[in-house]
């Protein structure tokens, strides 16, 4: 599949369009029957905090599936997406309340490659700290 935007019309250093992203203890659950990941530092507060964690943390693929979703709207097609890679840098603490935590993305083209794919290099953070790193993601262009 290829994206909607045209190989033609992107430079390097096109910013994608920015977005932040909740992650609710109540979405952790949710994640955790998809992933059948259950470990209880994403779910647990006492456990969490017992074993050296500040609160409960949302999964890493939990965090690095809402930062990829910068570059897939911004592509319109999620099969456009032909590699993905990041660096969990630190986690991402969700707080026992309603707002949770939020995770803010943005996106910039870095290269143009061959085969009318291009590497967009992501920023990820939450309470201002970085929580990925390394994140990057060849897509293909029409």
């Amino acid at each position: 599949m290829t994206a909607k935007i045209a190989y033609d019309d992107v430079e390097v250093g096109t910013e994608l369009p920015a977005a932040s992203f909740r992650a609710t203890r109540a979405a952790l659950v949710q994640y955790a029957g998809a992933s059948g990941d259950f470990n209880p530092i994403h779910w647990n507060e006492k456990f969490a905090k017992e074993v050296g964690l500040p609160d409960v943390i949302a999964h890493g693929m939990f965090t690095m599936a809402e930062a990829i979703r910068v570059v897939t709207d911004w592509a319109g097609d999620p099969g456009a997406v032909v590699e993905y890679g990041v660096r969990f840098t630190r986690p991402v603490v969700v707080p026992n309340d309603e707002q949770g935590a939020t995770i803010e993305v943005s996106g910039k083209v870095a290269a143009k490659l061959d085969d009318s794919t291009v590497r967009v290099d992501l920023v990820a953070t939450s309470s201002g700290q970085k929580v990925l790193g390394m994140s990057r993601a060849v897509v293909r262009l029409a």
